[in-house]
């Protein structure tokens, strides 16, 4: 478990971080999530040690993390490092005989990552003869040839295509089951709705909201369904105890206090036409990211 107590992080007289606290747990893809400029990659910054936090720590499983442990991670930037003009397979070689791997054990490590993400034609092309995306996951392998103990990934999925995407997310899931913790940032909210089984929501250098993916949708949702039906559901409005989120001719979306409105919903419906369909609705994370940061 990586945790982070209490970080604060300024620049001169300018604070970007405040009391930041969350964790990330072993075998667990938490997404990190916020606006430019939130704070992200100075908080990743601070886990990797590259910044020193102006208070606060960083622990593993209770104990301040220690070079030792830094030095297994996995770390992709944002930015792309690699070196341009150097082939894929000798760059991975390179980097996983600086964490210790035998040059040997680095080649068919390196093989085999390039191989899964899609890239196993293109073991002795330079970087600069890639696209970006395929860049994109050369920059993956690159945070896994030395087998690390936890992950940290800022916008992975950068200009990944659908396929890339799921790809990428077999191998990452891969480490993830092995135990490592999974930290990773992004902007597509959509993904790391469906990826990732915890969220970290910051917004301004403050953390917003935590925990797993589920526990926050219930913490700032109410009860809602859809209901599509052949005739008109303006009459939804009208119910007791019912709120009607959106409408339009057949289809309504609403809060109800209790499944037994809900239910009473359902059975005005069926006297009234032809239900389409009918069911709970699971608020989108990008509603619930707008409402936390406001």
């Amino acid at each position: 478990m990586i945790s982070l107590r209490g970080i604060d992080r300024s620049f001169g007289n300018h604070q970007v971080l405040h009391d930041v606290s969350f964790d990330v747990a072993p075998g667990r893809m938490t997404g990190f999530v916020g606006a430019n400029g939130s704070g992200k990659t100075t908080t990743m910054r601070i886990i990797l040690g590259v910044l020193a936090p102006s208070a606060g720590s960083v622990e593993v499983d209770g104990v301040p993390m220690g070079a030792g442990y830094r030095s297994r991670i996995g770390y992709m930037p944002e930015e792309r490092g690699l070196y341009p003009k150097m082939s894929l397979i000798d760059q991975l070689v390179y980097l996983g005989e600086l964490h210790g791997l035998t040059a040997a054990d680095a080649r068919r490590r390196g093989t085999d990552l390039l191989e899964r993400l899609g890239l196993g034609e293109r073991l002795t092309d330079t970087l600069e003869a890639l696209s970006l995306g395929n860049q994109q996951r050369a920059q993956i392998a690159a945070a896994l040839v030395h087998d690390p103990i936890a992950l940290i990934l800022d916008e992975p999925f950068s200009g990944l295509d659908p396929m890339a995407v799921e790809t990428t997310l077999e191998v990452l899931r891969d480490v993830a089951d092995a135990g490592a913790p999974v930290l990773f940032s992004s902007h597509q909210l959509d993904l790391v709705e469906r990826l990732c089984d915890d969220l970290v929501i910051i917004s301004e250098g403050r953390v917003r909201a935590s925990g797993s993916r589920e526990d926050i949708r219930a913490r700032h949702s109410s009860p809602e369904w859809t209901l599509v039906t052949t005739a008109d559901t303006g009459w939804v409005r009208g119910v007791p105890g019912v709120e009607v989120v959106e409408f339009d001719g057949g289809h309504v979306r609403f809060r109800a206090a209790s499944a037994e409105q809900a239910d009473t919903v359902l059975r005005q419906a069926v006297e009234r036409g032809s239900v389409l369909s009918f069911s709970p609705l699971n608020r989108p994370l990008t509603e619930i990211f707008a409402e936390v940061v406001r």
